[in-house]
């Protein structure tokens, strides 16, 4: 793992551990890669993301070898603080460039919401020396964030339209007939090892019906997680009837609860709404503990906005290293930016109202 445990980086929201278990333990299929930065390398499905008629038959075809500069734990790409982006780009180039057919610097910062200005000028200059040195950019997924600027829930359900209001209400009369207990990371339960693989059979549940299948998280990895109390997590546990129905995986750090990971077991999950009951329940946990924000991660952007989220975007610098593949991948990209087409569309119909 370059440097210790991930200090000394821009953008790093997460507890540095949370990369060392990344780097110790990557996703099925993913070999970690030390560039000076996070890095993995994965061969990669280009049809993993896009809005592209067909794209389901093409699945599969399209897998190139490729290496990714960033992780999957943390919310952005980290860069280190004392390399210049021109620098780091460069070294980039001669190092991996001739290794991979495709290199991918993803989740670079197009906002400071969360990151703040300083990184943000960098991720900018980054950006500016990545398409000097022939790579592409395309526009990231939605990464949804609540600002705790309210007392209560109920202040917060209060901004909802009338209709949103009675929905959201309607679905949290579930919370009466469930149990909630919370465990910080490094708890003794977790070293119950017939627990553990309860809870990683849950998070499987949640990876094996999303639209999205590209890092699949190993038991290890979850162990050595659930296990280290310096990840400053926190797992919430719901129970309906005393069966554990789900549970949410949560860090803290920075004044951010950042939500990691759930698991559910379906069909009960979601007949008591667990998915809006957890969200409530992240909501009151950072208000109860003087948090400034809950970051929800990138998924089901349609929902979280039903739910209040807001949205802040990322790019991708994207390196092809064979020439013809590289001029078509400019007028494909639109393909690619799923997310962000949905936002211009979903602003634009909410300006129409």
């Amino acid at each position: 793992m370059p440097r210790s445990e991930g200090e000394g980086f821009h953008n790093l929201l997460e507890p540095p551990s949370l990369l060392r278990h990344f780097h110790e333990h990557p996703p099925e299929g993913f070999t970690s890669v030390d560039l000076g930065v996070p890095a993995f390398s994965a061969r990669f499905d280009l049809l993993t993301t896009v809005d592209l008629p067909l794209a389901r038959r093409g699945r599969g075809l399209l897998r190139p070898r490729t290496c990714f500069v960033g992780t999957t734990v943390s919310e952005y790409a980290l860069f280190p603080h004392d390399v210049a982006p021109q620098e780091l780009v460069r070294s980039l180039v001669a190092r991996v460039v001739p290794e991979y057919p495709f290199v991918i610097i993803k989740d670079i910062p197009a906002e400071a919401v969360l990151v703040g200005e300083e990184a943000l000028a960098y991720s900018r200059q980054l950006a500016d020396a990545c398409r000097a040195a022939g790579f592409v950019l395309v526009e990231g997924q939605a990464l949804a964030y609540v600002p705790i600027d309210f007392a209560s829930t109920d202040e917060y359900v209060a901004r909802f339209s009338h209709a949103r209001r009675r929905n959201v209400r309607r679905k949290l009369r579930q919370r009466a007939a469930l149990e909630v207990e919370a465990a910080a990371t490094g708890d003794p339960r977790f070293a119950d090892e017939p627990f553990l693989a309860a809870l990683y059979a849950l998070y499987r549940n949640v990876y094996a019906q999303s639209d999205i299948h590209f890092d699949l998280l190993t038991p290890a990895f979850f162990r050595a997680v659930l296990q280290d109390a310096s990840v400053n997590g926190i797992v919430f546990f719901y129970r309906s009837g005393g069966e554990l129905i789900g549970y949410n995986l949560c860090v803290r750090e920075g004044g951010m609860l950042i939500d990691k990971y759930v698991g559910f077991l379906y069909p009960h999950a979601r007949a008591h709404n667990l998915y809006t009951v957890s969200w409530f329940h992240n909501l009151e946990y950072a208000v109860a503990h003087g948090l400034e924000t809950y970051v929800a991660g990138w998924t089901d952007p349609e929902v979280k906005r039903s739910l209040g989220a807001r949205f802040t975007f990322t790019r991708h610098a994207v390196y092809v290293r064979n020439p013809i593949v590289r001029r078509l991948l400019t007028p494909f990209k639109r393909f690619f930016e799923s997310d962000h087409r949905w936002h211009e569309h979903s602003s634009s119909t909410s300006t129409a109202r």
